[in-house]
């Protein structure tokens, strides 16, 4: 596998997160339009696209948080790709970003509905914390953070 940095005019980071996109409209329903509003991908600057030769097969992005924190935002590996260590692979190439911009620590959210994403976290150190910003309150979010 080998990975690319990039933004989020990246036509394969685009075609990936139109499959993500899909996906989550499948699995949250109603709720999704919500989410939707909170990922939009046009001004994201940190992104990494992973590959399997030519063919993308992964990716993740990172979203100024604070001073000192960035926030993961649309991870996506697909379905036939899925348990091979890709979406570790990629979270660990955005950590490795983020130290070198310096960045102390990432945050993030996902749904209830995907016990996958939620294992992943655990999986790779990080911990559940209060629901923060707009996720306060809502019930199908778990938050995580994890120090650098």
């Amino acid at each position: 596998m080998t990975i690319k940095r990039t933004t989020s005019d990246d036509s394969n980071f685009q075609e990936l997160v139109k499959l993500l996109d899909l996906e989550l409209q499948e699995r949250d329903g109603e709720e999704h339009l919500f989410y939707a509003t909170l990922n939009k991908t046009n001004t994201l600057n940190y992104v990494i696209v992973g590959y399997d030769q030519d063919e993308p097969i992964g990716c993740g992005a990172l979203r100024a948080f604070s001073e000192d924190t960035m926030e993961v935002k649309r991870m996506f590996v697909p379905l036939h790709k899925r348990g091979q260590g890709i979406a570790s692979t990629i979270l660990t190439a955005l950590e490795i970003w983020c130290k070198e911009l310096g960045i102390k620590k990432c945050v993030l959210e996902t749904g209830k509905n995907q016990p996958e994403a939620i294992a992943l976290y655990k999986k790779n150190q990080y911990h559940i914390i209060t629901n923060f910003g707009k996720y306060e309150g809502v019930e199908n979010s778990v938050c995580f953070e994890k120090e650098l």
